[in-house]
């Protein structure tokens, strides 16, 4: 009995050795692995729709050029080359003279006209050719074209803002499914762990009651608990393959021997009215509503701009010629012209394009405040700041009680283990008091997690979850390269790299 006292003890404290290495929040490594801060910066630089994300941006940059080039002059050259025939046919009157025998003996002359019978031909060759370039540069335009531009860079903006949200998307599915691997691992090991007691068990429960000290109830009860074990680590090796293939989706590359992390709460404000204050100013949302009241004013000025006149100047080059078998003519002209244009009265759409422009204006200043609300408030995503620390908090005093409730199912355990052992509990009761056990430890290992996971969805939801800030150092994604690359650029079509 004190031997298999003592192997229930031993397979106990392997159990809760394994527990601690696996849930410690840093040990010594004998061999490489893969750490958090590893797993963010590949999916930083891997995952495929943060880098959709990033062309999109690249994408929008193109709008600056294009309004920028209502600054530009248009020039257009058209060029003809051609071969014209031309033929004329006429007809013509012949005249023919005839001898007639008169009854005297003698001859007399006769005219005798006949419709046409030759038809002259005049056929001609040319070869009108013709050269004409045109230049046409914009003057004033009600200062739409300046608008447009700042409407584009308000717009591209925007667009940043909006790739920085996905970024803090992709970094806090990162740590999620980082984490969440992390912890199915533990709980199939943990798992896996209890059925080797359970076997242990079911093998000290029959040799009890081979000798008579416990019925065959209490055999059968054993079983039934054992199969309920493997049961648990079947499911839990279910849990385990899907994390690793959202791993692998998220992160982009296989996941390999995992690192437990650290929470990063230390990163977030101390105080929840501060944590608000920034994310009210600096979530990427709030951001993109900001540029968006910056666009809507500027489409309402692009929108009065059409009631202004308009001037250009447009200068023309007129180059003809024309060759025929015995002549060649040329004229060429150029002229330059101011041409200005005001505009009276073009239907009312005008008007009702600037009111409808004012409308959105207005909007938008309404999806700021929500936007502001949102961050702070919404349980939605992306999750409010108040939510987030609540659960932050939540999850902090959940591992508090949890390790009190291991340290208090442990006890109790190696209680009820001794208590059979003199007869004052029966096998049943040492199972359940297993069970108890597992399920605390359980608890344990899903607390931790859900404090780390917290921790990175806080600082997600201050709007300040980025690489910098986490301390990973890698070359970063810097979208104002491309900007610059592309802004002036007058020709060409192949695309820069960004980068």
């Amino acid at each position: 009995m004190k031997a298999g006292v003592l192997r229930r003890g031993v397979a106990s404290a392997a159990l809760a050795c394994a527990l601690a290495c696996a849930l410690a929040w840093a040990f010594p490594l004998a061999v490489r692995a893969d750490t958090l801060e590893q797993a963010l910066a590949q999916a930083y630089q891997n995952n495929p729709t943060l880098n959709s994300q990033r062309a999109v941006v690249r994408a929008t940059d193109e709008t600056v050029p294009q309004a920028l080039s209502g600054y530009k002059p248009t020039v257009r050259v058209t060029g003809t080359i051609g071969q014209e025939y031309t033929s004329t046919v006429g007809k013509t009157n012949n005249t023919r003279s005839v001898s007639v025998l008169t009854p005297t003996g003698g001859t007399a002359n006769v005219s005798v006209s006949a419709p046409g019978v030759s038809y002259p031909r005049n056929a001609f060759g040319y070869s009108p050719n013709n050269v004409a370039a045109t230049l046409t540069q914009n003057i004033y335009n009600g200062f739409q074209t300046a608008n447009g531009v700042r409407l584009a860079e308000a717009n591209t903006s925007a667009a940043r803002e909006t790739l920085r949200f996905a970024e803090q998307t992709v970094l806090l599915n990162g740590a999620t499914a980082y984490m969440d691997l992390l912890r199915d691992g533990a709980l199939l090991e943990l798992q896996r762990r209890n059925v080797e007691v359970l076997q242990e068990q079911l093998r000290q429960t029959r040799d009890r009651f081979i000798v008579g000290e416990v019925t065959r109830t209490d055999v059968a009860q054993a079983e039934t608990r054992l199969a309920q074990g493997r049961a648990a680590v079947l499911t839990a090796e279910s849990s385990y393959a899907r994390s690793r293939g959202t791993y692998r989706q998220v992160i982009g590359v296989e996941a390999g021997t995992l690192v437990p992390a650290a929470p990063v709460d230390r990163l977030t404000p101390r105080r929840l009215a501060d944590a608000i204050a920034i994310a009210r100013a600096r979530h990427p949302t709030v951001g993109v509503a900001m540029f968006g009241i910056d666009a809507a004013v500027l489409q309402v000025k692009i929108n009065e701009g059409t009631l202004y006149p308009t001037a250009q100047v447009v200068a023309t080059l007129n180059n003809n010629w024309e060759t025929n078998l015995t002549t060649q003519l040329q004229a060429f002209n150029a002229f330059v012209q101011a041409q200005i244009s005001v505009p009276l009265y073009q239907g009312g759409a005008e008007y009702s394009r600037i009111r409808q422009a004012k409308e959105t204006a207005g909007q938008k200043r309404l999806d700021l405040e929500t936007a502001r609300d949102a961050v702070a408030y919404s349980p939605n995503n992306p999750v409010g700041v108040v939510p987030a620390w609540g659960q932050l908090e939540a999850s902090k005093a959940q591992i508090l009680a949890t390790q009190a409730q291991v340290a208090a199912s442990e006890i109790a355990l190696n209680g009820v283990r001794e208590e059979a052992r003199v007869g004052q509990r029966t096998t049943l009761d040492v199972l359940n008091a297993q069970q108890d056990l597992v399920t605390a430890r359980t608890a344990l290992v899903t607390a931790q997690h859900d404090r780390v996971v917290a921790s990175y969805i806080l600082l997600a939801a201050v709007g300040e979850l980025n690489l910098p800030k986490l301390g990973i150092m890698i070359p970063l994604y810097d979208p104002m390269v491309h900007y610059q690359q592309v802004r002036d650029a007058w020709i060409g079509v192949r695309i820069p790299d960004g980068r």
